[in-house]
C-alpha cells in the first residue's frame, strides 16, 4: 500500500483485488457477454397482496432458476437490519411467495432462511417478523450465520488505506449455494438505496454470539460489519463493489409493496408503493429499483461501479422489463437529510 498514492488508489485497484485468505473455491460470475439472453430480464409486479407480487415477479424465470438451483443448497438471505422494526425488515409474506415458487419448481428440499441480523440476535428476528411460520408452513430450516462457518476477507479501510480482516458468513460465499437476496426497497443515510447487493454484502459479515447493541450486549463481544463500511462513503461505495465480486445474490427480489423513504435503513416512513422486482441479473433488479425510486443512477457510487465492471445490465435501454411498465410505477422516493454527504464518493481526495 505504500506504494500507491491516496489521490490514484481507487483508480489503480482492481476488482477482486481485496485481499482473501481461508477460502475454498468461491462464487463467481461472468461477464454479461457471457451470460444467456435472460439475464438482462426483470420482472415487475404489482397488485394488493405481497407474496402473490414475489410469486409472479419469479415465474418468468422458472426454467432458468431450476437449472442452475441443481443440487445447490438455496439461501434466502432477508435484510433484518432491525430485529425489532418491521418497516425495516423483510416482510414474511414475501418469503412466502419466494418458497411457494420454489415449491412450484419442485426446489423445496434444500432450502434455508439465513441471516446474521445486524442489531441483535438473528432468531429473535426471525420470530419477531413471524418467519417462525412460513419456515414451518414450508418444512425449511432456519439458520444464523453467526453460529456457522466463516471465511476471512479483507476490506478497504478509507481512514488508513490498510485491508482490515473480516469474518464472512462461508454460506454466503460457498459456490455451493444458489443465493437469494430476498430485500426491501428502501433508502440509505450512506449509499442513497438499499437494495439486492448491499443485502447480501452487509449480511455477510457476522458477530460474536451474545453481541447487542445497548444494555443488552455480552461484555467482550464484537461485531464485524462495521468495519465493511470502510470508514467513509468512499469506502462504503467501494467495499460494496469489491465484494460484489464474491457476494453477489445468484437471484435478486425486492419487495417494494411498501418501500422506506427519508432516513432509512432503520428509521425512515413507509411508502406505499405495491411492487415487486426479481431478476437472475442482480444489477438489473437493482437499477430498475433505482428507476422506481425516484433516484438519479448516477448518484448511487456502488453500483455505478458495478456497472463499469460488467457485473450486470444497469443500461435500461438494455433490460427487457416482463411485466408492468416503469413508467406507470415510478414514485420519487424522499432521500436522506444527509444527500450532500452521501455524494462525497463523487469527488477526488485532497
Amino acid at each position: 500500500m505504500s506504494t500507491i498514492s491516496r489521490r490514484n488508489f481507487l483508480k489503480t485497484s482492481i476488482i477482486g483485488g481485496v485481499a482473501v485468505t481461508c477460502l475454498d473455491p468461491v462464487r463467481t460470475f461472468a461477464s454479461y457477454a457471457d451470460q444467456n439472453s435472460l439475464a438482462s430480464q426483470v420482472g415487475l409486479t404489482t397488485g394488493n397482496n405481497r407474496a402473490d407480487l414475489a410469486f409472479r415477479a419469479l415465474q418468468p424465470f422458472s426454467k432458468q432458476i431450476r437449472q442452475a438451483i441443481g443440487e445447490k443448497l438455496v439461501v434466502l438471505k432477508p435484510n433484518n437490519v432491525s430485529i425489532e422494526i418491521q418497516l425495516a425488515a423483510t416482510h414474511a409474506d414475501t418469503l412466502e411467495g419466494v418458497l411457494e415458487f420454489l415449491k412450484s419448481i419442485n426446489k423445496l428440499k434444500n432450502v434455508v432462511i439465513a441471516e446474521s441480523a445486524a442489531a441483535g440476535p438473528t432468531f429473535d428476528g426471525f420470530s419477531n417478523f413471524g418467519y417462525n411460520r412460513v419456515a414451518g408452513k414450508y418444512k425449511v430450516k432456519m439458520v444464523d450465520l453467526d453460529q456457522e462457518k466463516y471465511d476471512i476477507i479483507h476490506v478497504f479501510d478509507e481512514k488508513d488505506f490498510r485491508p482490515h480482516a473480516v469474518r464472512m458468513s462461508h454460506m454466503l460465499l460457498s459456490p455451493d449455494s444458489y443465493v437469494v437476496s430476498v430485500a426491501r426497497m428502501k433508502t440509505h443515510d450512506r449509499v442513497l438505496a438499499t437494495l439486492s447487493l448491499k443485502n447480501i454484502v452487509f449480511g455477510a459479515p457476522i458477530k460474536d454470539i451474545g453481541f447487542a447493541y445497548g444494555p443488552k450486549r455480552k461484555e467482550g463481544t464484537k461485531i464485524d460489519k462495521p468495519i465493511v463500511h470502510g470508514s467513509g462513503i468512499r469506502g462504503i461505495n467501494y467495499n460494496l463493489f469489491a465484494m460484489a465480486s464474491l457476494l453477489h445474490p445468484d437471484l435478486a427480489v425486492i419487495d417494494g409493496f411498501e418501500g422506506m423513504e427519508g432516513n432509512g435503513p432503520n428509521n425512515g416512513t413507509p411508502v406505499d408503493h405495491r411492487v415487486c422486482v426479481a431478476s437472475t441479473d442482480w444489477l438489473a433488479a437493482d437499477r430498475l429499483g433505482i428507476e422506481l425510486m425516484g433516484i438519479d443512477f448516477a448518484n448511487v457510487g456502488y453500483l455505478n461501479y458495478c456497472a463499469q465492471s460488467n457485473m450486470g445490465v444497469a443500461d435500461l435501454s438494455k433490460i427487457e422489463v416482463i411485466g408492468e411498465p416503469v413508467d406507470r410505477h415510478i414514485k420519487k422516493y424522499q432521500l436522506s437529510r444527509n444527500l450532500e454527504n452521501q455524494l462525497l464518493w463523487m469527488k477526488p481526495l485532497s
